[in-house]
């Protein structure tokens, strides 16, 4: 498979830039961890210059069903800001390449990305990791959305309905993947239909997967690439904010989200670089919304893995660690609305 594969990509490439003179693959390798694209690092030879290249191309059955058109256009919406992501080359819709659809991006090189599992996955670069990376986040909410790329592809929605869209999506992903009853997520859709979140202080883009795990960091205490957008779309930016503060994403210490620094010190960040609030009842609703989406993609994962549409180990690891993780922060975070 290997070796075709790297034909079929010699193939592409050598339509997609003739101008490259003589195209060889040198090196073709999986990385594995996404739950919604194959994702293959690709180090190619072209016209005798090598080059780093990152093929995203759908998968027979995916965890989160996402549009390939919808990723490519957020990454081209922050090529070139000050929100650093690698540079989105070409957007193939067809088949007859590497049989499904595919993009293809620059791959940043000699990056890191941590294991949600490390315990200290910055060590002595926390503090100036967790700098970046809440700022960022800010600046992603910032962003105009009407000059951006995936204002071309996105529905806008009204800053008081944001929240409705999102929920209804992912209560319908629970109606349609449970394989037994979800008592706690159930009890957990009830308390945030009874208790909205004010309107939307700004309709912005929304990443979707903004989290520790999803960006490169150089070693030295720089994030270099903001990853994974395959989730992106307008909303209210507070979604993003209260998925990163999500305690799965602390490496074991909810006190300072993402491996980083102490949440107070993030939300303020945030709201600096965003030129927003952080309502308290806003983001306590967005809060409960996170971890209810999370447990939703960890009950996808388990039946894709129960029916053996997707192996890949990720999709058993999400079912038995994430979802149960998952089942307990909304059970506490229950508890705490009713003292």
């Amino acid at each position: 498979m290997t070796d075709q594969l790297k034909e079929q990509i010699a193939a592409y490439l050598r339509a997609r830039m003739p101008e490259a003179g003589d195209v060889e693959i040198v090196a073709l390798s999986r990385i594995h961890g996404g739950a919604s694209r194959e994702t293959f690092r690709v180090r190619a030879s072209l016209g005798g210059r090598e080059r780093g290249l990152i093929f995203r191309r759908d998968p027979i059955s995916t965890l989160i069903e996402t549009e390939r058109q919808i990723e490519f256009a957020a990454y081209r919406s922050f090529h070139r800001t000050d929100v650093p992501v690698p540079g989105a080359l070409f957007l193939e819709t067809e088949t007859q390449w590497l049989e499904r659809p595919f993009f293809v991006m620059e791959e940043i090189e000699g990056g890191v990305a941590a294991s949600i599992l490390a315990a200290n996955p910055y060590g002595e670069h926390a503090e100036a990791i967790g700098e970046q990376f809440f700022s960022i986040l800010g600046q992603i909410a910032a962003r105009d959305v009407a000059s951006s790329e995936l204002a071309k592809h996105l529905e806008k929605p009204a800053p008081d309905k944001a929240w409705q869209r999102e929920l209804a999506h992912w209560e319908k992903v629970i109606d349609e993947d449970e394989l037994e009853p979800q008592p706690i997520a159930r009890a957990a859709i009830r308390w945030m239909r009874r208790n909205p979140p004010p309107p939307a202080q700004r309709i912005s883009i929304v990443h979707g997967d903004y989290r520790t795990g999803n960006f490169l960091h150089d070693g030295n205490g720089r994030i270099i690439a903001i990853l994974d957008w395959e989730m992106a779309h307008l909303g209210d930016p507070l979604e993003d904010l209260g998925w990163a503060l999500d305690p799965l994403w602390s490496h074991h210490n909810p006190a300072k989200p993402a491996g980083t620094i102490d949440r107070a010190a993030a939300i303020s960040i945030w709201e600096k670089t965003s030129g927003l609030k952080a309502d308290a009842t806003a983001l306590r609703w967005w809060s409960m919304f996170a971890s209810l989406k999370g447990l939703a993609i960890w009950i996808s994962s388990a039946k894709e893995f129960q029916n053996a549409t997707n192996t890949d180990p990720v999709m058993a690891f999400s079912g038995l660690y994430c979802l149960p993780y998952h089942n307990k922060v909304l059970a506490d975070r229950l508890v705490e609305m009713q003292s």
